[in-house]
Parts: C-alpha cells; structure tokens; sequence
C-alpha cells in the first residue's frame, strides 16, 4: 500500500469503528512514512477509540508543536482530557484557550486536519464551518473538496446528503482519488443507485487492487443486489487475501444459514462471528421460560414492569408476542391472541421498512422470530381444512402473508418452507402442501415432519400404502422419530385403514404412552427429548383407539379410553370432538337416543355444529327411519347457518329422501326455489345467498362438463344478483372454456362497466384480444392494469410478451421504471428481476437477460420460468436457426465460438438439474430441453440418441408441437432435410395456439431456411409473413426476407427489412448490421450505410470485414 491508500485505509477502520485495525495500520504507516506525522495522530486517535486516554494523551503532547497538526491535536486533547474519569477543568480551559488562538493563523492544512478530526468525532456542522474556511483560502482544495462531500453525505440531513454528490465529482475530474471513489459509492447506496455504486467500488478495484475495503463494499453491494453467487465470489476472493476477515466469514455464514439451510456450516463460523439472530432481552426470555412453566401469574407481573419500562421507546414487537402468548396460556378468545399476533408483525415488520438486503436486514428480519410467530398463527387455527367453497381462516392467511416473506428472502430455511406446506395443507391446498414438502425433502430426506405430513396427506387422499411408504422412509432417515406421537398415530390410522385391527391397537397404545397424550407424564430424560402432539392430534389418539377397540370386541376398554377423553378434554376447544364420537360409541351400542341426546347439546355458535347436525341427521335416517325428521336437521342447518354449503346438503337430503333418478342439480333447484317461496320478499343478503347456491349448482354442473346447464345455472344467479363480479367472471371462463369468445367479451365488457378497474375482468379481456390477435387491445387492458399497480409483475410479464407480439418493444422501459418508482425495493424483487431480464432477452441482450433472470432464479413463484429461459439463452443466445443452413457459418471465428457453445451448454445442463415440473407436460418439457442439450454437442451419437426421444414423445402425444419441432431440428443437424420438412410441414398445417406459440414460429423459421435452400422463395416469403402476423417483433424473420430480397438483387427492399431486423435486434447484432450496411451501400444510400458501420464499430470493434467492405467504399464514393 502507498501513503494514500493508508491514509484511505485508516480513515474507512475509523468510520467502520474498527479500533484496533485503525492502530495497527497507522503504526505500520508510521514505520513506512516516519516523513508524515498525520499518522502518528491517526495513531493516538486509534488509541482514544480504545479509550486507552493516559497512552493517547502522551502521543498528542509530543506532537502539540509540529506545524498544521497543532490545532488538530489541541482539539484532540480537549477531547481526551473530557473522556477522563476525572477531567481537570482548568487544563481544559487552557487547552480551548490556545485551540482559539492556534484558529486564527490555522494554514489550510491545519484546517483540512481539524475538520477531519470533527467529522471522525461527529461534529458535522462544526467540521463543514473548518472545511468551508480551508477551501476558501486555498482556491479549491481537492482534499477539501472531497472532505465536504464526506461530510455532507454523514449529516443526517438529506438535504445535504443529495449535494454531496457533485463534490466527489468535482474532485474526480482532474483524476483518480481512492477517497473520492469511496465517497462516491456511498453516495450512490444512499441514492439506492446500487448499480451504479457497484460500477464505482469496481474502478477502486482495478485502481486501488489491493484496497480490501473496496472488496468488503462490492461484496456488500453484490448481495444489495440479491447476486447470491457473485458475493459468495467476493467474499471467497477476500478470504483468499485475508484467511480471518469478518465480513466475508460473516457472508459465507448468512449464505450457509439464509440459502443453503446449513447450519453446521454456520456453526464452523461461530467462533469469528457470534450468533446471527439472538433475543436482545434477558426480561423477555424470562417471560418465555415462565410460560413455558405455567408460571402465569409470575409471568403476566414480568409482562407488565418490563411494558412500563419500555413504554418510552414505542410499540415493540416481541413484548407484544409474549402478550399474544400469555393471552393463549390464559384461555382468552383466540380472536384477541390473533390480534396482538397481528400487531407483533406490523410492528415487527415496519423496521424494515427502506433497509436494502444487507446483513442488518436479516439480523433485523429475524426469520427464527417470525417462524415462532407463524407457529402460534398455526397452533390458533382449526386442525381441518375449510369446508368447499369456504376462504381459510384469517390465521392461516395471516399465517401465510408471513411465512411467503421468510420463504423468499431466506429460501434455505427449510422450517419455513415446511410450515408454508402446513398452512397450504390445513387451508385445503393439498396440490400446493405436496409442491412444498417436496421441495424439502428435496434438499433434505432426513426431514421427519416432512415425512409425516406426506404421509397425512396420502391417508388423506387414500393412498393408505404410499402413507405406509412416507412412514417408513421417515424413520429409514430418522430412527428417532418413533419418540413422535404423530408418527404412530398416522401409522395406526392407515393400518385401520388397510384392516390391520390388531396392529392399529398397538400403534395406538404406543401413542397413548408418549408424551403429552396424558397430562400426568413422568419427568423422566427420555420424557424431556419427547415432542408435544397438538390438542387435535391428541383427541385423534383418544378417538382412534376407542373406535379400533370397539371395532375388535373390547367394548368395555373403549369405553374406558372415551371416558379419560371426557375427563382430558372438558373445557377445552376439542371437548365437541369428544362428544360427537362419544355419540357414534352410543350409536353402536344400539342406544340412538342417548346419542340423539349428545349431539342435541352441540349449538350452532359452537364448532362442529355441522358435523353434530350431519350425524343426527344419519341416525334419523339410517337408525329411526324417520325422513321427515332427517330433511329437519338440514332445515335447521339452513336456518342457524344459511350458506351456499348448507344448502346444498339440504337439496343432497332432499335426493336421499324422494329416492328418485333425477339428477342432483335439478333437485338442488327445487330447493332453491322452495327458499324463495318460503321468503317472497327476499332482503338483498337472502338474494345474495340464492345466487351463491345457483353459483354452485353451476360449478358442480361444469365439473361434470354439463357445461350448459352450467352456463343456465350461472344465469339464474344473476337474475337474483345481477351485478355480481365473481358469477360473471365465472360465466365469462365458462365461455372460454366454451370456445364463446363473444360471449365471453361480453360478460367482461359488463363487469367493466360497473367496475373498470376489477383486474380479472381486465386480464380476461386482454386474454380474449391476444386470442384474436388483437394486439393493440390487449395492450391497452394490461396498460390500465399496470397503471393502477406497477408492480403487478405476472400482468407486466404478459405485457411485455404482448409489447414483443406487437412490435412495440421500445415502450416496455417506461413500464419498469414505473414499477421503480412505485417502489424503491422494486430492483431486488424476483418479479421485477425476470421481467427485466424477459425485456433484455427480447432485445437482443442475453447477457444482460441471463443476468437479471439469475436474481429472480431461486424464487419460488419465478424461479422456475426464469431457469427455463437461461437454459433456452444458453443453448441458443444469438436466437439462430437452429438446424438452419442459410445463415451457416458466415459470421467470424468458428473455433471461438465453438468453445463458448461448450461452455453454455455445461451451464444449461447444471441448470436443468434445478427445474422441479409438477405437470406431467411439465416434465415432457423438461425430457425435451435435457435431449436439446445433446443437440447442441453436433456430435452424431448424442444427436441421435436425443431424436429417439423426440420420436418416443412425439408418439406418445399427440400433435406435440415442440417435440416435431426437436425431431425436424435432429433431423437437420442429421442433414436429412426431407424428414426434417415432412415433421416441419405438419407443424405448419396446424392452428396456431399461444402456447405452443414460439415453437411454432422457430419451425415456420426452419421450414423457410429449407424453403430458401431450395430456391422456393415464395413458399418461403409466405411463411415468413406468417411469423411476422403472429409475432411482429420477429428478427428473424425480417433477416430472411431481407436475405431474399437481396438475392432477387432488390436492394432497397432488401434494406428495409434488414431496416426492421436491425431496430427488433435493438441495434445489438453486428451481423444484421453488416447486412444492412451492406445493402445500403448496394441502394446507393451511403450516408446510411456509414451510420450503420459507425454503430457496429462502436460496439464491435474488431468486428471483420465491416470496414474494409462497406465504410472505407462508401466514404470513397461519397468523396468522388
């Protein structure tokens, strides 16, 4: 290092408050630069940063005299001799004395050094007053200069903030400051321009190679930026330079523990680091450990000292989680634990509020905190899923809104993930709770609570021997889990299930034993490892062993385990449970009226009500033979609970009663009209309610593809509620499933006209004129949607997938930058990330495309497109033919070339192994990419080991276009042109369909590439209109009909469609712009062509041919 980099690198330890390094480095550069005695200060300053005073004091005295460092010293000893535990008054009067003194004849140096040190003290107004003097006399300093930018940029005041700016700048024009660039990269992250602070850390870097705070800044940047990979890079860059550098340890540990879910990694840092998330109060762990105890009473005393001494600094959310906890433990109204629970994240999360991703934003987002959180939301939930057609319980939701934060931001903390499948499991998305306990037991098998709820939910579905299979799995991974009461309950459950009496009685009994089934448990060691069931669970366990001992005979010792329920679960929220199969136990025994009695008790406020009402129902049916009083139960059921729901199981009764052949739907609107006779003057809420019940006739209809009867029902909810957004959405899909475009706009036309900003009327409506082909209305459909929520990221990717189809490209930053300043995080978000990089991809920057799709790569909801797309950049990022011959080898060096298609090819298959498909299309899909990657090698076995496989799905299914796609590009590469033409050919009699959408237009592409070859250019041009009617942004196909056009030697029009392909390339490929340089030249348009070589030159210095063919002729013609 040379004296200005120590000088930089002693002032940054003095602002990261890194005492000792600042004494370490300035006692080197003593040694290095005895000349200077700036860094004996710096040395002594270290020193008072140590508070070691008494040492700091006798290396200022001996420095008191030397020229432009008195004043600054004096002022150091004013504040040494202050930092004293008894601080001599008279000593210090002395000292300002002679600080005033010293002022008046101060030379700009010395006041440069005075204004340093008050800044380094924090006396900002003070030291801009020294530093405002210093520049004065000295005509400008740059030192002084780029110390106010500092200055100003650590006021406080975004005022002066914003200014600081212009200062660093000023300072770099005549040249190069490490101290300027670092205050220009600040200044950059407090404008939240992060990128452009990166750009600058990045010319420290190259200026300054061995500055390892500039590394530390771009490393802290790089993970600003959500680049996960980069700052591993970095900080494996500064481990390399500095084996026991904090920052980067810390990084690899954040990495470890936030992305990989690892750990024992973390742990391998502890030492160096401490531990990431920690609760800051020994009070309120107190309060938690007496909760946990029962001490409730001690427990609320601590509460409410520890809210009185905290009352003075606001709202705190972790006092207000232990409030949430004691209101549990208390027994209050779950309602009012779900409030203070909510309350816990606002506040919680309202500290995060402006922080960029850094690692004070995740010490601050505390995702172990808000798992305890998300744990409570679940443990205040009901045990069942929603009846159909019902919303999940608020704590789910709120459950959910949490947990999809600590999912997306720390995606490696598997707890997470696998509460996220518990909430989706409990709110009845059984589809979504797999997706997520797949995942984790993707990255770990040994996860037990995975397993088991896998296994809950093949018991479920009724797969009672793959739930067999997920319990067995979990204890091959984890033998342990055998102390799990769950474990075996689910294990009984499904050996009852498969009519394994005697095994399921065991099971059960080995359940009963564990812990927390009885209240009475041993204190044992073994009982201490043991893990607590739910009360759900646990009255499953009383239940399910009472009915398998009934089941085998031994009637007297279920009824023996049903009254310990009875005794365990009075006055708790599962005593109703209880009660209705007590009344089932009843039941068997042949006494239907004490049963009847039971269940009479259940009222309709109480949970179970339904089920209570459904089973007395059964017995009235089943047991008394008594219809009337079985439709009676359901009536009552409509008249305490009026749904949609209950409706439908009182026209269900009405079914069973008439025993008739009629159809359930006819019968369910003969109820439905009986409700309106019986209540001629309906209020609206009775309205509302009828056109819920024609709604669900009508969904039950269309899910027996009795589409038109669904279509009759629908309208019949809309005579009882003609305005009802949601029946009309549902009509308007039923038309499209129809293949009724125009009823379907019309529908969407009528929910716009009551309500013009309802998005899904919105979205329909723009899917409708992209079914059409409409682009321009489509376009305007998601503009308005868009214009009321910029960072609608799924509307905005469509836009930009529309914005391409219509030609309009250019107007796709506008929508970005919208969803900037809509919100200053909006750069960090995944949506934003792929939709930016889906823009680039289209304009011809893949670089810049795979790079922002790599942010967005390791997100759950777009994770997966984004990796779809960086395999398709990879294997094809100049967007060629692939297969075609007419563009072969005419572009530079082959050789080069080949080695990057290498290279992108082993990044494509890395990438593959991360694509997770949940469809079997899903998986199709991924068959084909994977086989492309064999393509790609143009080695003949790997080719035509990837056609069978093309061939193999082609005949599988049916008219599959991208496998005839993959089979004519095999075919190609094969150079069997006829079989590429034939599949190529059938390809193009088919009606074209959105999804298959680019598959389509690369084998319209391919099929003119043959076409051209063979000189059938009009086949060809036909062709190509088509790709350029469905998709106007077709470089491609303007780069083929100007390849015609030139051969017919039409120049001119074979620059105007090179014209086309150059703008739709964004001016980016050199290729199409030595075509239409070119061709300029050949129309005599030479000025044009000059601007064009100017462009690719620019870009493409070294790019061949350019300028000896097109720009040194046409400034000779213009010349002559």
């Amino acid at each position: 290092l040379n004296i200005t980099q120590h000088w930089a690198l002693i002032l940054y330890y003095c602002q990261e408050r890194y005492s000792s390094h600042v004494v370490d480095v300035s006692s080197d550069a003593q040694g290095k630069f005895s000349h200077d005695p700036i860094f004996s200060f710096l040395h002594a300053y270290g020193l008072l940063m140590q508070d070691q005073v008494l040492d700091a004091i006798q290396e200022l005295e001996q420095l008191k005299e030397r020229r432009d460092l008195s004043l600054c010293v004096l002022m150091a000893l004013v504040y040494a001799q202050k930092k004293r535990p008894n601080p001599d008054r008279d000593v210090i009067q002395e000292l300002d004395g002679r600080v005033k003194e010293e002022r008046k004849t101060a030379s700009p140096k010395a006041l440069y050094y005075a204004g340093l040190l008050l800044w380094l003290l924090g006396r900002n107004d003070k030291a801009r007053e020294y530093v405002d003097r210093m520049i004065k006399i000295s005509s400008g300093s740059k030192e002084g200069i780029v110390l106010k930018g500092w200055i100003e940029l650590r006021s406080n005041k975004d005022a002066y903030a914003k200014k600081s700016g212009k200062y660093f700048d000023e300072a770099l024009k005549e040249k190069s400051d490490i101290f300027a660039l670092m205050g220009k990269v600040h200044y950059y992250e407090f404008r939240q321009n992060y990128s452009g602070a990166l750009e600058t850390i990045n010319q420290v870097i190259v200026s300054y190679p061995s500055f390892l705070p500039a590394l530390v800044k771009k490393m802290k940047l790089l993970l600003t930026l959500q680049d996960w990979e980069q700052t591993i890079d970095a900080a494996q860059r500064l481990l390399q330079r500095d084996k026991n550098n904090l920052e980067a340890l810390r990084m690899l540990a954040l990495h470890s523990l936030c992305r990989e879910g690892d750990v024992g990694e973390v742990a391998l840092n502890q030492c160096f680091l401490g531990l990431l998330f920690v609760y800051c109060c020994v009070c309120a762990g107190i309060i938690r450990c007496q909760l946990m105890e029962g001490q409730i009473e001690d427990a609320e005393q601590q509460l409410e000292f520890l809210t009185e001494i905290q009352q003075s600094i606001g709202k705190s959310g972790e006092l207000l989680y232990l409030r949430a906890l004691l209101a549990v433990k208390k027994c209050r109204p779950p309602d009012e634990a779900t409030n203070l629970l909510n309350d816990t994240v606002d506040t919680h999360f309202s500290a995060l509020q402006g922080l960029p991703l850094s690692v004070e934003y995740f010490e601050k987002l505390n995702p172990d905190f808000l798992l305890e959180i998300a744990k409570e939301y679940l443990a205040l939930s009901p045990a069942k899923a929603p009846a159909p057609g019902q919303p999940p319980a608020p704590q789910l939701q709120h459950c959910a809104s949490v947990l999809d934060t600590v999912v997306k931001v720390v995606p490696g903390l598997m707890q997470a993930v696998f509460l996220m499948a518990k909430v989706r499991f409990q709110s009845g998305d059984i589809e979504a709770a797999q997706s997520s306990l797949q995942h984790c037991l993707d990255q770990n098998p040994a996860h037990a609570d995975a397993h088991l709820l896998m296994a809950q939910i093949h018991l479920m579905q009724g797969n009672f021997k793959l739930s067999s299979q997920s319990l067995e799995l979990c204890l091959s991974h984890n033998f342990e889990i055998r102390e799990h009461p769950l474990y075996h309950l689910i294990k009984a459950q499904a050996q009852r299930k498969l009519g394994q009496l005697q095994e399921a009685i065991q099971t059960l009994q080995m359940a009963m034993s564990l812990c927390a089934v009885k209240r009475t448990g041993s204190s044992t060691k073994r009982q201490s490892k043991r893990v607590e069931l739910s009360s759900a669970d646990c009255v499953s366990v009383f239940l399910e062993l009472a009915e398998a001992l009934w089941l085998n005979g031994e009637q007297h010792e279920a009824a023996k385990v049903m009254q310990d329920a009875i005794n365990e679960f009075t006055g708790t929220p599962e005593e109703l449970r209880v009660t209705i199969a007590n009344a089932d136990l009843a039941l068997m025994r042949g006494d239907t009226e004490l049963a009847l009695s039971m269940l009479r008790n259940i009222t309709p406020e109480q949970p179970y009500y339904i089920q209570a009402k459904e089973k007395m129902a059964e017995i009235y049916l089943n047991h008394r033979k008594e219809k009337r009083l079985y439709v009676s139960c359901y009536r009552d059921l409509v008249d305490k609970l009026p749904s949609p729901h209950t409706f439908l199981l009182l026209g269900d009764a009405y079914i069973n009663v008439q025993e008739v052949g009629e159809s359930q739907t006819y019968v369910q609107a003969k109820v439905l009209k009986r409700a309106q006779l019986e209540q001629p003057d309906s209020v609206p809420a009775q309205k509302q309610l009828a056109a819920e019940i024609c709604a669900e006739i009508a969904k039950h209809c269309s899910s027996q593809r009795g589409y038109e009867r669904a279509v009759k029902f629908y309208k019949e909810a809309l005579v009882y509620c003609e305005s009802d957004s949601k029946v009309m959405l549902e009509l308007a899909q039923l038309y499209l499933t129809l293949d009724d475009v125009e009823a379907c706009q019309q529908q969407c036309s009528a929910i716009l006209k009551n309500d013009p900003v309802n998005e899904s009327a919105t979205l329909m409506m723009a899917d409708l004129m992209f079914r059409k082909q409409d682009y321009e209305q489509a376009v305007f459909h998601f503009q308005q949607l868009l214009e009321r929520k910029p960072d609608n990221y799924p509307t905005l990717s469509r836009l930009i997938d529309l914005l391409r189809r219509a030609g309009k490209l250019e107007e796709v930053p506008r929508f970005l930058e919208m969803a900037e300043k809509h919100s200053s995080r909006a750069k960090f978000e995944p949506g934003y990330n792929y939709c930016k990089g889906l823009y680039l991809w289209y304009t011809g920057e893949p670089n810049d495309g795979l790079r922002h799709f790599n942010k967005a790569r390791k997100d759950n909801d777009w994770g997966q497109n984004a990796v779809y797309n960086m395999i398709e950049i990879c294997l094809n990022p100049d967007n060629e033919t692939i297969g075609g011959e007419v563009f072969e080898n005419l572009d530079g060096d082959m050789g080069c070339k080949q080695e990057s298609e290498q290279l992108a090819v082993r990044t494509a298959e890395k990438l593959l192994k991360e694509l997770k498909p949940q469809t079997s299309a899903g998986h199709v899909q991924l068959r084909i990419l994977e086989n492309y990657c064999y393509l790609a090698t143009k080695q003949k076995a790997n080719v035509e080991r990837a056609l069978n496989v093309f061939i193999e799905i082609a005949n599988s299914e049916k008219d599959h276009v991208p496998a005839l796609l993959a089979m004519a590009t095999a075919y190609m590469i094969l150079k069997q042109t006829p079989r590429a033409r034939n599949q190529l050919k059938r390809i193009a009699k088919m009606n074209w369909n959105i999804i298959d959408a680019d598959e389509f237009e690369k084998s319209w592409l391919l099929l003119a590439d043959i076409y051209i070859q063979s000189g059938k250019y009009d086949m060809a041009g036909e062709l190509l209109k088509r790709c350029l009617r469905h998709n106007k942004s077709c470089c491609k196909a303007y780069e083929y009909m100007g390849y015609i056009m030139e051969k017919e030697q039409s120049f001119r029009d074979a620059a105007l469609n090179y014209e086309m392909a150059w703008k739709y390339s964004n001016q980016t490929n050199p290729t199409i712009g030595y075509k239409l340089a070119f061709n300029y030249l050949k129309a005599k348009r030479h000025v044009d062509a000059i601007d064009v070589c100017h462009k690719v030159l620019d870009a493409h210095p070294n790019y061949p041919r350019i300028r000896k063919d097109i720009l040194d002729k046409a400034r000779a013609t213009l010349r002559s």
